[in-house]
């Protein structure tokens, strides 16, 4: 022994290799969910394998509020501007969410431009082969009809609306900080300038009275 380092005292009499999770099922799990997710599309054709068309909101909190992702359903104002009925919705793959409220026109006309795209593109086909009823597709376009495999209308990233410039010679010499400080100013002094300056005008009143 030397120096003062701390006295060995390693446990090597545990039965460690009992207590090792191991990852053998890896490969075949990968296998089963490729199955199940086969058995789905099958199970759900013609329908979209991605399943039900959701809407584009934005992300809560301060924190991710910049972000847009997929939500739960479209509202029912949505549904509305989009001449689509609320029933009739779910039965041709739009997902519904009756609780959500729209806080912004940019947001509600983005979803119902959305719902529009998604109608113009849809393919409905009757319910009993032969007997087609208003509003199913004719026999030619479920003749060419296939099951979407891939994403169903992904999100696009937003372009930045804001572009980039050279900074003015006017823009330098503003002193931003000192106009926000006097505007502050300004603001908290309002009342009391109002005030006196009643109160100057009363005491000129009674003196010329």
């Amino acid at each position: 022994m030397k120096h003062n380092n701390m006295v060995p005292n390693a446990h090597f009499h545990k039965e460690w290799q009992l207590r090792v999770r191991t990852w053998f099922n890896q490969p075949m799990r990968k296998k089963r969910r490729r199955t199940a997710r086969q058995l789905k599309a099958a199970r759900i054709a013609p329908r979209p394998v991605d399943g039900a068309l959701r809407p584009v909101v934005q992300c809560p909190t301060v924190k991710y509020n910049m972000k847009r992702r997929l939500g739960r359903g479209f509202t029912l104002e949505e549904l509305k501007e989009a001449e689509m009925p609320k029933k009739l919705a779910r039965t041709v793959g739009i997902a519904v969410d009756h609780r959500r409220k729209n806080r912004s026109v940019e947001g509600f006309q983005r979803n119902v431009q959305r719902l529009k795209e998604y109608k113009s593109r849809l393919i409905v086909f009757p319910k009993r082969a032969g007997k087609p009823k208003a509003g199913d597709s004719d026999a030619a376009e479920l003749a060419t009809a296939t099951q979407f495999a891939g994403k169903l209308m992904p999100l696009v990233a937003a372009e930045d609306a804001v572009e980039a410039r050279a900074i003015t010679d006017e823009e330098k010499e503003t002193r931003v900080y000192a106009k926000l400080r006097l505007e502050r100013a300004n603001a908290k002094h309002d009342g009391m300038r109002k005030k006196l300056a009643a109160e100057a005008a009363a005491a000129e009143e009674e003196k010329k009275g």
